[in-house]
């Protein structure tokens, strides 16, 4: 299973950039990496594993802006069709096809 959190966070004041850069660095701390600004992505070893983070994250969640959350497959994650750019570096390395490995 993947989640992929998207989040949109106010920053007109110092308190509200203070806010985004904490949840932020908790994301990266928690395993997230980065696909887009603001478009994080978790790989987690079953849907169980998925719904217990989507309760942390919840509990950590700033209380102004708006932030989403979407669980996918690994199939369904491999069919996103990239339009410019590439897959980052990250993603290279984590979603190696385990039929490759010998």
């Amino acid at each position: 299973m993947r989640l992929i959190l998207f989040f949109d966070l106010p920053t007109f004041t110092k308190q509200d950039i203070k806010r985004y850069s904490n949840f932020r660095k908790l994301l990266i701390q928690n395993g997230y990496m980065m696909i887009q600004y603001s478009v994080y992505s978790k790989i987690f070893n079953n849907r169980d594993a998925a719904q217990k983070h989507i309760s942390f994250i919840q509990d950590k969640a700033p209380k102004h802006g708006h932030i989403r959350i979407m669980m996918v497959t690994e199939k369904q994650y491999s069919k996103m069709k990239i339009i410019i750019g590439g897959r980052t570096n990250q993603e290279n390395i984590i979603t190696i096809d385990p039929m490759l490995i010998l």
